[in-house]
């Protein structure tokens, strides 16, 4: 299926992924389940429960899996058009997706389906768990929640979630670290050039922060997740279409007015 694991395309907390095709032509994605990974067969069996019950049109979808001994591994369709990292940082010739197109893509993320569930099996990348987990050994609805802030704070500082080269190594240390400077233009992902609206930013960032509040019941809802976003998508929506109807010099003052004091 992958020729002999011929072209790696990525790698997580699970271990590599390989290009590879069925039935001659169609394009999957095989991730194979590493030894030195920290996850193992009951991981690796949560994980594909979980895919085959959940759907949803921002991920992508499981096509089968290999359970044979020590060799584990679970075949997604493949997305050729790279996922939404690569499109965070315009890797491959990729245009960089603007402020606007990051907050519909995130808001379509949280409109998730699907029932409240109570787990007692992790799996995933390390680094979105709910640190809750630690404590409790259980995951639930403000666990997802954690997950998705997690994410939401990736899109808005394209920031890798962790790094150990970075002082603050876990992406909330580093925001947290950074929002005592009160300077969003620091938080923001550069490669936005400083084209977004102060105030959706603002509350976008407030928003994902809460999310990944430590503790789960201080942790908003995904439904006034929803909300928030709607709202700060409106926000954008209304300075572009201020500045397709501004003079340069008018804009200029306009943006001024509306730039919020350090928080």
């Amino acid at each position: 299926m992958t020729n002999n694991f011929e072209i790696v395309v990525g790698e997580g907390g699970f271990g590599v992924v390989c290009h590879g095709t069925v039935n001659g032509s169609e394009q999957v994605a095989v991730k194979l389940l590493s030894q030195s990974s920290t996850q193992g067969y009951k991981e690796f069996k949560a994980e594909v429960d979980l895919l085959l019950r959940v759907h949803h049109t921002n991920l992508v979808s499981l096509v089968g899996y290999c359970d044979e001994r020590d060799h584990l591994a679970l075949i997604y369709e493949y997305a050729p058009n790279g996922d939404l990292r690569q499109h965070l940082s315009g890797t491959g010739g990729r245009f960089v997706v603007n402020w606007c197109t990051r907050l519909g893509i995130a808001t379509e993320a949280a409109l998730v389906g699907g029932e409240t569930h109570v787990s007692t099996v992790i799996a995933g990348t390390p680094g979105y768990l709910d640190p809750e987990y630690y404590q409790t050994s259980r995951l639930g609805e403000k666990s997802d929640v954690y997950s998705f802030g997690i994410v939401l704070l990736e899109m808005i500082t394209n920031q890798p979630v962790n790094n150990r080269n970075r002082r603050n190594s876990h992406i909330t240390q580093w925001v947290g670290s950074a929002l005592r400077g009160g300077d969003i233009a620091k938080i923001m992902d550069p490669k936005l050039n400083g084209d977004y609206d102060s105030r959706s930013a603002w509350r976008a960032l407030e928003l994902a922060v809460s999310c990944v509040d430590p503790t789960s019941v201080k942790r908003p809802t995904m439904s006034q997740v929803i909300i928030e976003l709607k709202e700060c998508i409106v926000s954008e929506n209304s300075r572009r279409n201020m500045s397709s109807l501004s003079s340069p010099e008018v804009s200029m003052a306009f943006d001024s007015g509306m730039v919020p004091k350090a928080r």
